[in-house]
């Protein structure tokens, strides 16, 4: 098609998050109370590790970023989501889907390095308990993180800009409801070309090698702990990395879900429920992970709710 007949698109239709419209309501209340409970949470652990003394250690350290990330995610699908429940539309400016790319597209791949240098975490405290305090100092711990945040950022830009920069003249219904590389890609009109390999390298090098790393992690964590004389402190050792093992678990079976499905399946099959859970449940489900069965991190919740109650 010639430039000068290209009409170019300057907002797109997102699908509907729920195909049933006559429980929009119902869908509404339940996706903001999930967000409400995702910002609370997510909120609290940052703030208690912060002001509670016993939190302040590198396994902390890294669940507050972890916080951050989520906060960051679900923040950028869900206000969007809401709005449109709640006005019965499903429209999306082109800079505002652009946007919503690169937010999401930033606090997941951090999210994913994040959790790989949290089983290194794990796996130092277990298998090296001795050198711990040593390789795991406060200048190590902001290292990593640091490291971790500037390779989801430019991930995440080089990705953004690379979609931005495609021509959009025709089709504008994306197949999900919100604004992922994927089916925006699927709707360009101009050669998507570098923008798919970029894709591809992005899951093979982040992707692949994050969940390979996170398995070596836990295999030495696991054969060390096989070593250990006695039920008890094999339970012990365990219980530090059991929620790390469950946010791992929960955060790469909905990726794995994704990849095992049959290519006939249409993409917005594939798609729907696997961002529903990485974009709603998880966020949500992660802090209580962390919290529930967590001493620390509920005396801090005791340390933390007076000191709101006398404002």
């Amino acid at each position: 098609m010639h430039p000068g007949n290209l009409t170019k698109v300057s907002e797109f239709i997102l699908e509907g998050v729920f195909d049933n419209n006559h429980l929009q309501g119902l869908y509404t209340t339940i996706s903001l109370c999930l967000y409400l409970t995702a910002v609370l949470s997510n909120s609290f652990v940052i703030i208690a590790t912060f002001v509670h003394p016993p939190l302040h250690t590198p396994m902390y350290f890294f669940i507050s970023n972890l916080g951050i990330l989520d906060l960051v995610g679900i923040s950028s699908v869900l206000p969007k989501m809401l709005e449109n429940l709640i006005l019965g539309k499903n429209t999306i400016s082109f800079e505002g889907c652009v946007a919503q790319i690169y937010t999401f597209t930033f606090s997941g791949s951090t999210e994913l390095i994040l959790l790989t240098v949290m089983s290194y975490d794990r796996y130092v405290a277990i298998c090296q308990p001795l050198h711990y305090a040593a390789m795991m100092s406060k200048g190590t711990c902001i290292s990593l993180v640091a490291g971790v945040w500037a390779i989801g950022t430019i991930n995440s830009l080089i990705n953004t800009l690379l979609v931005a920069q495609l021509d959009f003249c025709g089709l504008n219904l994306v197949q999900n409801f919100l604004c992922e590389i994927p089916p925006v890609l699927a709707l360009s009109c101009s050669s998507t070309y570098l923008s798919e390999i970029m894709v591809y390298m992005a899951d093979i090098i982040l992707g692949m090698g994050s969940f390979l790393l996170v398995i070596l992690s836990y295999c030495l964590i696991i054969s060390t702990i096989l070593k250990i004389q006695g039920s008890a402190g094999k339970q012990k050792a365990f219980s530090t990395c059991s929620s790390h093992l469950a946010i791992v678990g929960l955060f790469y079976s909905t990726i794995i879900y994704t990849y095992i499905q049959p290519t006939s399946t249409p993409l917005r099959k594939k798609k729907k429920p696997v961002s529903i859970i990485y974009t709603l449940v998880t966020p949500t489900l992660n802090p209580l992970i962390y919290s529930l069965r967590n001493k620390v991190i509920k005396a801090a919740f005791w340390k933390i709710v007076p000191f709101h109650k006398t404002h």
